[in-house]
């Protein structure tokens, strides 16, 4: 699934580079513990997450993930938009909760 699929389908406000909404995606990873995204997912995942900190971008980083799906209504401040744009690292916001964002996911074809 896209990026643009993604964004689509959650109904998320898209921060990125139009050539990244092109990029796909093959499963998806939902914590707010970076620890265990660290541990078990993996670079063709896209990932799900309620926590705003820096770290999220640096996890996702480290992985070389293309995307990051913020949950739950929350907005992402301007460093985090920054160093996420400096990383190539699409940014979606949604309003829907982790469990509802990946059953939608799933929903749509996304699964490993």
């Amino acid at each position: 699934m896209t990026i643009r699929e993604m964004a689509d389908r959650l109904q998320a406000t898209v921060y990125a580079e139009p050539d990244q909404l092109d990029i796909d995606l093959e499963g998806a990873f939902g914590s707010d513990m970076m620890s265990d995204v660290l541990a078990f997912a993996d670079d063709r995942d896209v990932l799900l997450t309620g926590l705003l900190n820096a770290q999220i971008v640096r996890t996702a980083h480290m992985l070389d993930m293309s995307c990051i799906i913020i949950v739950r209504g929350k907005s992402a401040t301007e460093e985090i938009k920054t160093l996420a744009m400096q990383n190539h690292i699409a940014l979606l916001e949604t309003k829907m909760t982790m469990y509802e964002a990946s059953g939608k996911l799933y929903e749509g074809g996304l699964g490993r």
